[in-house]
């Protein structure tokens, strides 16, 4: 054993000299290196080759690796952290968005309204308005818009608009008609239609109802496809985010896969598909993570509820503003603990989304007594969004090795009108980032992109201070759960990395580990918090190659 352990040592002390005597093909100097690591958490220099770092430390311990074709990044000074990943994400959606009708930020109906007119005016008679983002909490009063609004703005073209967060839409009479629903249609199983006083229908469909209108609205072609990835993977290479774990990539992760050959796909993709389709990867035999470093699937995402925004979020008691209701159970969970069971079993991965306290709680115990029935191994079983837990629950990510993978613009958003719909007890169990990290679990952060915005440095701002965008929680909005920038950075990087499986390839700046490092214009381990919002990043690369870099 001690000869073998001899040869071992060898082996890597000979290796080193090898790397060591090979140019690097990119150097960085006179940075200030935030490595993510606890064994070395601070550099100047890192040294890459290929698609690999092979040394992070001084400026001296990479000067003998500069050759003559080694691209020599001075960073100035400026800070160095991993590559953001955010893990959850609606890729394909965040690059359809980007050239859909804005109505995020419209403040008044007026508005809303006026913004659709003048994007209809544009399109060709018979084309589909969709996207939009829409948030009625922006308006006074925060009434649910109708078809009725919008018809005028939109007599030639159907219209299928959605929340920001995605589980409301609104359609304009045209789609209604085109879809054949009117009054004598009926609710669905986990969603709803919401009616006038006469029972005609609205314009909005909630969660499993949005299915009347969206079963008649054109599939994009693949060829539009590829410019919404491409414009996904564009815009988050200018955000510093260098992987995504797409929880809508289904079926389109050829889309990806062809981005990938061409060699313009700039971001790593781990693609979920829904946890009803399991069967389709359990007779491909494939496991969770397959696939390479840059595109991989494996991941299965199911549903538990739906949202606070659209009050089919599910609790266990009423919410405030809505007494006749306590959310709304997927469609899908009755037949969640065998789909779990089984695609557990056949060593997929299963995240699934829960919003609402009861949800929350739901989805713990099926994890629990499905981690019992197929024996312990490394399943990484994840809660998306887990956004308002009973205090018992919170104890139940660390104790079960479950992975919260939460969101923290959600937090500086739902803050401005969450006290409206559920009370104070519930509210202390709200993005609980302090607790769950205390009680030893993990936290995965992204940004739900498109609906909040995917740059992730405004998602480190909103877990550090917890300052509502209306600016009236100043003290940030239940500031006992704030969280440390250097916290916040790790559930970007190393913990969204090990929501993937990937912790040992990224996350972290060390030798051996791919090349995805992003250089930040401001030091937010020193400034002002408030100020973190503000910083932005002037270079990511990928891969050791630059794929973005301000002007």
């Amino acid at each position: 054993m001690k000869i073998m352990n001899g040869f071992v040592a060898a082996f890597l002390f000979f290796g080193a000299i090898a790397i060591h005597a090979q140019s690097a093909d990119v150097v960085v100097i006179n940075a200030k290196v935030w490595t993510g690591a606890s064994s070395n958490p601070n550099a100047r220099s890192i040294a890459v080759i290929g698609d690999r770092m092979v040394a992070v430390g001084s400026n001296a311990d990479t000067k003998g690796m500069i050759g003559p074709r080694t691209r020599v990044i001075d960073a100035g000074g400026k800070l160095i952290v991993p590559g953001f990943n955010d893990a959850h994400v609606h890729f394909l959606e965040t690059g359809q968005q980007l050239s859909a009708v804005d109505l995020r930020s419209a403040k008044t109906p007026q508005e809303f309204v006026q913004r659709i007119k003048d994007f209809a005016a544009k399109l060709p008679k018979g084309r589909w308005i969709l996207g939009g983002k829409w948030d009625h909490e922006n308006w006074t009063p925060n009434a649910l818009p109708t078809a009725a609004m919008i018809d005028a703005a939109t007599p030639d073209n159907p219209v299928f608009i959605d929340r920001l967060d995605g589980h409301m839409a609104l359609a304009n009479s045209l789609a209604m008609k085109l879809a054949k629903v009117n009054r004598e249609t009926k609710d669905v199983a986990g969603g709803e239609i919401v009616r006038n006083a006469s029972g005609d229908p609205s314009g909005v469909f909630k969660d499993a109802a949005m299915s009347y209108i969206g079963r008649v609205i054109p599939d994009p072609s693949f060829e539009e496809k590829l410019e919404a990835a491409q414009a996904a993977s564009d815009h988050a290479a200018s955000l510093g985010v260098t992987s995504v774990q797409d929880m809508s990539a289904g079926t389109d992760v050829g889309v990806y896969q062809e981005l990938l050959r061409r060699g313009t796909l700039k971001t790593r993709v781990y693609g979920c598909s829904p946890l009803s389709n399991y069967q389709r990867w359990k007779n491909a035999g494939v496991h969770y993570a397959f696939g390479d470093s840059m595109l991989r699937v494996g991941c299965l995402k199911g549903y538990a509820d739906g949202s606070l925004g659209s009050t089919t979020a599910w609790f266990y008691e009423p919410y405030l503003d809505a007494p006749n209701t306590s959310g709304l159970a997927s469609d899908e969970i009755p037949k969640t603990p065998e789909y779990v069971l089984e695609a557990d079993k056949a060593g997929l991965q299963i995240r699934i989304h829960a919003i609402g306290d009861r949800a929350n709680d739901e989805v713990l115990d099926i994890f629990e007594k499905i981690a019992q029935a197929n024996g312990a191994r490394e399943r990484r079983f994840t809660i998306e969004h887990a956004q308002h837990l009973r205090q018992d629950d919170i104890r139940r990510f660390g104790g079960q090795k479950v992975v919260a993978s939460m969101q923290p613009f959600h937090i500086i958003d739902d803050g401005r009108w969450a006290w409206k719909r559920l009370d104070e007890k519930r509210l202390k169990g709200t993005y609980a980032f302090r607790t769950i990290l205390d009680s030893g679990g993990v936290l995965a952060f992204g940004s739900d992109s498109p609906v909040a915005p995917l740059n992730p440095l405004l998602g480190v701002y909103a877990a550090v201070t917890r300052r509502t965008l209306d600016d009236k929680n100043p003290g940030g909005w239940i500031p006992e759960q704030k969280i440390s920038v250097a916290e916040t950075v790790r559930a970007f990087t190393w913990g969204s990395a090990f929501a993937e499986f990937q912790e040992s390839v990224k996350g972290t700046i060390e030798p051996g580990k791919l090349a995805d490092f992003v250089i930040l214009s401001d030091d937010i381990f020193e400034i002002d918090p408030i100020k973190i919002r503000e910083a932005r990043v002037l270079m990511t690369v990928v891969n050791g190659k630059v794929v973005y870099e301000a002007r």
